[in-house]
């Protein structure tokens, strides 16, 4: 009885956090989705994305993936998903390219946000947003220049939830269309809550907690401001900020520790959670998940050992403040 009554109450909170986080989403992301169809009513989308070709074009994905990742770094990887179903029957993707896209989205997402959040816990958010973005689409020209001379992951991208080819093309079917999708998201999110609770139970959060303590030391943040930051980089940047905020009102982390793990957190947070998410596109985990990882601490390593020549007024001005 103790344990039905235990599964009932897990059943209860689980869908209580996912309608409410779905809710919240779907807010941001159905006006995403009524701006996509009036620019592809209206033959706008090229024009759009334009501009974004450049860009695109550095790390091989067509210009037009460019409107999913300028919906990623305003929003979440979920209304960045709504524009990449939008799109994906017109664009297809190699499951190379699936990756590279997955890793520019999940290295660089919802910036005004997430960069507001280092900043509070004493990181500059100039610098974090520049650097979470320079990071991605740098990590994305290196996939993308190995998987083009190696040949890998050259066939079509798996992609879970494709659209389906509409013959009716009237709005009550395009709705009907659009909120089937919604609904795989709603699946999508308590799956990955229920994925990360599972987890945490059976103890691999705390097993990659003890595998990433010792890296970080090795690269130069401090034991304190370790043990907070694998809880940022396994469950997300939103609680590993929080942690640290706390952390630096008690006078325990330097403001140099603070600020290499709120940039590693922040391009390499919720490593479970964010590359599952991605993998429905079909991209691939040794760029979603090992690719940015080891480019991550490659990076904030290689910081470490640059900040060391900077001027401390450079860096109090430029990389890191006073918490808020």
């Amino acid at each position: 009885m103790l344990y039905f009554d235990r599964t009932v109450d897990f059943v209860r909170a689980l869908v209580k956090d996912s309608v409410s986080s779905a809710l919240t989403l779907f807010k941001v992301m159905i006006p995403i989705v009524i701006a996509i169809k009036l620019l592809q009513e209206f033959n706008l989308i090229q024009y759009l994305a334009m501009p974004l070709k450049p860009v695109m074009g550095l790390v091989g994905l067509p210009a037009e993936m460019g409107l999913v990742w300028a919906g990623t770094l305003l929003n979440t990887i979920y209304a960045g998903l709504i524009i990449f179903i939008s799109l994906a029957k017109d664009f297809p993707l190699t499951q190379a390219q699936a990756t590279v896209l997955g890793v520019l989205m999940v290295m660089a997402h919802a910036l005004p946000l997430e960069s507001a959040i280092s900043r509070k816990a004493g990181a500059r958010f100039l610098f974090q947003a520049f650097i979470r973005m320079a990071g991605a689409l740098l990590l994305g020209m290196l996939l993308n220049g190995l998987y083009t001379t190696t040949g890998m992951l050259s066939a079509p991208a798996a992609i879970l939830f494709t659209p389906e080819v509409q013959t009716d093309q009237s709005i009550l079917a395009w709705g009907m269309e659009q909120a089937k999708n919604f609904g795989y998201i709603f699946v999508v999110i308590m799956t990955l809550m229920a994925l990360m609770r599972l987890l945490s139970a059976i103890g691999v959060i705390d097993l990659l907690n003890r595998i990433l303590k010792p890296i970080l030391k090795l690269i130069g943040i401090g034991p304190k401001a370790s043990a907070v930051t694998v809880i940022g980089l396994t469950v997300g940047l939103t609680y590993g900020s929080g942690l640290i905020i706390k952390e630096v009102q008690s006078g325990s982390l330097s403001k140099e520790d603070v600020f290499y793990s709120l940039t590693l957190m922040g391009m390499s947070h919720a490593l479970i959670e964010d590359t599952f998410l991605l993998l429905l596109i079909g991209g691939h985990i040794s760029g979603l998940l090992w690719g940015r990882l080891l480019f991550s601490l490659f990076l904030v390593a290689l910081l470490v050992k640059v900040v060391k020549y900077l001027s401390d007024t450079f860096c109090d001005k430029y990389l890191w403040s006073v918490p808020r």
